[in-house]
């Protein structure tokens, strides 16, 4: 049963009646003058009874992506709730918010400190709340993610495609790429998952930056998902493709150098296709780093310069006999479609230049 068939639903000690939209404010701790510091929520709820469904951004303080998709919703063109409660929480971690850090003051990641502890550290203590007052009160969740800094991630919804009301979820999201996994140990969709709370997360785009196409691939996505629930009318829209993917690994540098990119997030690749060249500072090839199988750029750094071990290229590997059609459906794509917008508009934030691959490599249409 939904948690909000009340008429009248309390959060934080406040009551939000059936109908009404409430801005709240969340005390998670305290500065040191002793003034208390809250987090922005607001609270929309129908007229008619459903499902409670949180959406939340920033619990690394750096990752603004989803800050922006929420700040539409809150400002934008007003959600027309038919049924159950949306809450929006623009901004999780509002110490690393403030100032730019993906952590919080005590150097912990937040996102790793879930169910928290009301006695424990400053890190988990917030966590505690959040948990307590957000996640116990709802039914589903969206968790707004980023890349960590120097990186880009090709837009991808994650969670434990195991459990149906989170696949249903995901599934409705409509990124083309669903990664399964439960999420580390101590993660805010780990811990919600276990509390019943069927929660997904986005992954996309760089830190500290809003990005148009980024924009627009949350926005829908959380409509597609309060559709799918029935609590808002309209038709999904549905990606030009969606795989599952159980498998990615990481390309990382052989050798010190400066990179130069042949391939971009959301990009099919061969087996054996050149990811990137690396040069020394004066010029010199040194290496070229090749795809270990054939599959999609899931995403990949941003900075040009590396040392031996770093992480280049992060590669989603989907089931072989799916590749061929995704690299067709990709190749087919008109440049005004969203997937190919989000494709050309990541690119630019790294330089890709062409190289041929080795004649010997894998061809995608043969995998």
């Amino acid at each position: 049963m939904p948690k909000t068939t009340r008429n009248t639903w309390t959060f934080n000690g406040t009551s939000v009646k059936a109908g009404e939209t409430t801005d709240l404010k969340l005390k998670v701790s305290e500065r040191y003058t002793g003034d208390p510091i809250h987090l922005p929520v607001q609270v929309i709820r129908a007229k008619k009874p459903g499902p409670a469904v949180f959406v939340s951004a920033a619990i690394h303080g750096d990752e603004l992506n989803g800050v922006g998709v929420i700040h539409e919703l809150m400002f934008g063109e007003p959600v027309d709730l038919h049924a159950g409660t949306l809450i929006l929480v623009p901004v999780v971690n509002i110490f690393g918010f403030e100032n730019q850090l993906r952590y919080m003051p005590d150097r912990r990641d937040l996102n790793r400190g879930f169910p928290g502890s009301s006695s424990g550290s400053l890190t988990s203590r917030v966590a505690r709340v959040i948990f307590d007052t957000l996640v116990k009160r709802c039914d589903y969740g969206i968790d707004l993610h980023t890349a960590a800094t120097g990186r880009t991630n090709f837009p991808n919804v994650r969670g434990d495609l195991t459990r149906p009301e989170v696949r249903r979820i995901a599934k409705a999201f409509g990124c083309e790429l669903l990664v399964n996994g439960k999420g580390p140990e101590g993660s805010f969709r780990r811990e919600a998952v276990k509390a019943d709370c069927n929660t997904i997360i986005l992954e996309a785009g760089e830190p500290l930056k809003i990005e148009p196409g980024v924009l627009e691939v949350g926005l829908r996505g959380v409509n597609n998902v309060l559709i799918e629930l029935g609590m808002v009318r309209g038709e999904i829209k549905q990606p030009a493709y969606q795989t599952r993917i159980d498998q990615s690994t990481w390309v990382r540098a052989n050798v010190g150098g400066l990179l130069r990119f042949h391939v971009g997030p959301g990009e099919v690749v061969a087996q054996g296709q050149p990811i990137a060249t690396n040069a020394s500072v004066i010029g010199r090839e040194r290496d070229v780093l090749t795809a270990p199988s054939a599959g999609i750029v899931l995403g990949m750094t941003t900075m040009p310069m590396v040392k031996p071990g770093e992480p280049v290229c992060h590669l989603a590997i989907p089931k072989a006999s799916s590749l061929k059609r995704i690299a067709k459906t990709v190749g087919c794509m008109k440049s005004a479609s969203l997937g190919q917008r989000l494709r050309d508009h990541l690119a630019t934030n790294i330089s890709v230049s062409e190289r041929e691959a080795d004649p010997a490599s894998e061809a995608v249409d043969e995998a």
